[in-house]
């Protein structure tokens, strides 16, 4: 077994080489890609000396299973190359999770549906897997109408220049800027660009993708918010279900769903924070009330860490799925 990891020295590719550490995939040789300027530096994993490579050389390497997570263009350039070679691709990027002829896979919800034939495998947005862990197993007993849904997103899901922004803006430090406004004690409506329908790309993921995952009849709303918040996407979702319930059913179904935290005891303040799901695998669910006036309505707070469910164990779970299922010669 030869692993490639594409884009290891980014935020995302350096938590994927932690949940690997962490993780049960077996392999003899990993292979780690980066950027020209990081090429010969050393990256130390199991108490292994690893020595970064450049693309062109991990290519000749023949990975039997390659994990990009350098950006669309860099996958939508290499990962067929790769494909070519005999390798499947785990593709963390938005290059492909809308491609009709790609699956976009959260292993808990729809990995069963990948087969020997699947090449290319795309990694959902983090903020719609968060969201669809939790909403997954309301669908199925209740059947969702319609999402109402504003996140908070952490600005590790921009990167590293984001979190720099934040820590300078902290310190008082002038510095190169991710975003356009302030981010340290401000709310910025506005992640990703903005397209013509008045909506970001962030928000539009959140609708395509749960359609393309779940059901492409549910009614998505999406309003997509970056917080001086390191560690961890927040969202609010109001639902309408298509068939009424009981709030005590809804948390009982939450508590026993693999993934999740009920997290929802406001009596003795306790509900879902970034703190609380930093560093974390699991989704955490918490703030379940009924919508006051919208019958079958159901209000819920969920939270997770983008880097790790929102991207990196979640890219680590397909790969393990496929291995498990012998997919990889």
């Amino acid at each position: 077994m030869k692993i490639a990891v594409i884009g290891a020295t980014g935020m995302v590719g350096r938590e994927i080489l932690s949940v690997i550490e962490e993780g049960s995939i077996e392999f003899n040789n990993l292979f780690l890609v980066a950027s020209e300027k990081s090429i010969g530096k050393i990256v130390v994993l199991n108490n292994q000396e690893i020595k970064i490579i450049g693309i062109n050389r991990c290519l000749d390497l023949n990975p039997n299973l390659v994990i990009f997570s350098a950006g669309s263009e860099l996958s939508l350039l290499w990962a067929p190359k790769f494909v070519k070679q005999g390798a499947i691709v785990i593709d963390n990027s938005s290059a492909w999770r809308m491609d009709d002829s790609k699956k976009l896979i959260i292993p808990e919800i729809n990995g069963h549906i990948l087969n020997s034939n699947d090449k290319i495998i795309a990694n959902p947005n983090c903020s719609t897997i968060q969201m669809l862990m939790a909403l997954n197993p309301i669908n199925l007993n209740y059947g969702i109408e319609k999402i109402i849904i504003s996140t908070y997103q952490s600005v590790t899901g921009t990167g590293k220049k984001a979190l720099t922004q934040l820590e300078n803006e902290y310190n008082n430090i002038i510095g190169e800027k991710a975003y356009k406004h302030a981010i340290h004690q401000n709310v910025i409506p506005h992640c990703d660009d903005f397209l013509p329908n008045g909506y970001t790309k962030e928000e539009m993921k959140l609708v395509n993708e749960t359609h393309k995952i779940l059901d492409d009849n549910i009614k998505v709303s999406a309003t997509a918010v970056r917080v001086p918040v390191i560690g961890g996407h927040s969202e609010s979702i109001n639902l309408t279900l298509k068939k009424s319930y009981k709030l005590s059913d809804i948390r009982s179904l939450l508590k026993n769903t693999p993934g999740l935290i009920l997290m929802d005891n406001p009596k003795k303040f306790e509900y879902p924070m970034p703190i609380n799901a930093r560093g974390k695998d699991e989704v955490f669910v918490g703030r379940i009330r009924r919508d006051l006036f919208e019958k079958n309505g159901l209000n819920l707070w969920i939270v997770a860490d983008n880097l790790r469910k929102g991207a990196a164990t979640n890219t680590v779970q397909i790969a393990e799925h496929i291995i498990k299922k012998n997919f990889i010669h």
